[in-house]
């Protein structure tokens, strides 16, 4: 028999999968790329505000309405191990892996939904 309390406990104990996660249109190619604490939460949200006309990326807002949700897929990029230490706040770890795969993956203009930051001299 299962012990549903139990179930529930050890439910509750799991530390939710944490990284960077892609929005890919499978038609042009191009990608959101977004962090998570909860990678799996965060996805489904992504899912949720793209299906009801939400997404605060107005680009990938409008592909997503005009091609349909069959032609993007949603993929985990990396994750990152949770720190077994007391008061550990992942924030700076996952501001660092953001960095890294934006560089990496370059999701501007024709390859992407991100629009490129200002440098300190005013230049994209």
């Amino acid at each position: 028999m299962i012990d549903k309390k139990e179930m529930k406990r050890k439910y509750k104990q799991q530390t939710p999968a944490m990284g960077i996660y892609q929005v890919k249109n499978r038609v042009n190619g191009k990608i959101w790329v977004d962090i998570a604490r909860d990678l799996h939460g965060q996805m489904n949200s992504c899912k949720f505000q793209l299906k009801h006309g939400i997404h605060a990326n107005k680009e990938l807002q409008a592909d997503y309405a005009r091609i349909g949700e069959e032609k993007f897929s949603f993929e985990v990029v990396d994750t990152l191990e949770q720190k077994k230490e007391t008061g550990y706040d992942p924030a700076a770890d996952l501001k660092t892996l953001e960095e890294m795969w934006m560089d990496k993956l370059q999701p501007y203009g024709d390859k992407g939904y991100h629009k490129r930051k200002m440098t300190e001299t005013g230049k994209g």
